[in-house]
């Protein structure tokens, strides 16, 4: 690697800027908020399958790590 350069982490951070990372690292985590919301409602089939879906959405990265973890 050529000096001066910096190696980029998962999200297409550089590593150097913790402040910036963070950023970047939330828009992808509200682009899968989004996804998440539209899939639960989609499939919901009453108002509080709904309100469960889009509480379902706001944690979603936690019952994915979960279940990767539990298998």
């Amino acid at each position: 690697m050529k000096k001066g350069k910096t190696k980029k982490d998962w999200c297409g951070c550089f590593k150097k800027s913790k402040t910036k990372c963070s950023q970047n690292c939330g828009g992808v985590y509200f682009l899968g908020f989004i996804g998440a919301v539209i899939y639960y409602l989609q499939i919901s089939t009453s108002f509080w399958n709904g309100v469960l879906g889009i509480l379902k959405a706001i944690v979603w990265p936690a019952m994915l790590v979960y279940k990767l973890l539990v298998g």
